[in-house]
């Protein structure tokens, strides 16, 4: 009787740690891209060093997947963008604009869900998925985002939580993958993509040697590796409304530390369009 229960908090603990991880991913982004690795740099070495980790295990577990690599393809490409996208947008960006607009993730995944899945749409639902909406079209300006006045940041943290989403349905259709190899997939597909688009001329490779270079390995092989381990661990032992709940305080520590620490502010627009989108994360959460 007490084994479930320990496992049960220790699941609650660990998501609650990754959670506060990724809402406070910002700082160290914005700290090594001041040291000199700025952008694409920054994301390519900390995920190439977590690949370095991450991928062996896909390799290993070969035989669970074998016959269904074209699913952790998808992953790869998808998981792989979303987490580069979003790395990106908090390195440029403003914390809480990037965040909120990221965790739009509950429209997406329920249109997402009824496209390719099959699944229901309820009154409660389609709620959800309005208030999201209208929270967004709030946070980029009213009506000015009708005029195109959108920087290239809000652009690829929208595009981001498209991704992720799409990355969850994948995740969610097969099952019968084992999820450190879907994990690895999607960590392994984030350093491939700044790869090429580092040798495409999209950005200069990263400089070396610089002070940063050990910071961003740190980053990625402590930081990274505890957030991602810590939110498949706690997603894989608690029922899914409770996991989803816990998730949303990423959101919170992100906009606090971001108000608190980084003295960013929040319009009243902005304001109104966050608390739009994170009760609409509340309401899919308790699903």
């Amino acid at each position: 009787m007490h084994r479930p229960t320990a496992q049960t908090a220790t699941a609650v603990a660990a998501l609650v740690g990754s959670s506060i991880l990724w809402g406070l991913a910002w700082l160290p982004l914005k700290q090594i891209a001041g040291l000199g690795l700025e952008g694409l740099a920054v994301i390519l070495v900390a995920y190439s060093a977590l690949s370095m980790l991450a991928v062996p295990v896909v390799g290993m577990q070969r035989p669970r997947w074998r016959g269904r690599g074209v699913w952790l393809l998808g992953i790869a490409l998808l998981g792989g963008y979303a987490s580069l996208a979003f790395s990106l947008a908090l390195i440029h960006g403003e914390v809480v604009r990037v965040m909120v607009l990221f965790y739009l993730l509950p429209a997406w995944g329920v249109l997402g869900g009824r496209l390719f899945l099959g699944e229901t749409i309820d009154r409660v639902r389609w709620l959800a998925v309005i208030l999201a909406l209208t929270g967004a079209f709030l946070v980029l300006g009213g009506p000015a985002a009708l005029d195109g006045r959108l920087s290239w940041t809000d652009l690829v943290a929208l595009t981001s939580g498209l991704a992720f989403a799409g990355n969850n349905l994948l995740f969610r259709a097969r099952q019968d993958i084992p999820v450190p190899s879907k994990t690895g997939a999607m960590i392994g597909g984030c350093a491939a993509i700044a790869l090429l688009l580092v040798g495409l001329g999209a950005a200069p490779p990263p400089p070396y040697p610089t002070a940063a270079w050990p910071w961003a390995v740190l980053y990625g092989i402590s930081w990274l590796l505890l957030a991602n381990a810590g939110t498949q661990w706690g997603v894989t032992h608690l029922e899914a409304g409770r996991a989803s709940i816990i998730i949303i305080l990423e959101l919170l520590t992100a906009v606090v530390s971001a108000v608190a620490i980084g003295a960013e502010r929040l319009s009243p627009g902005e304001a109104v369009g966050g608390t739009l989108i994170l009760a609409a994360a509340f309401i899919e959460a308790r699903r």
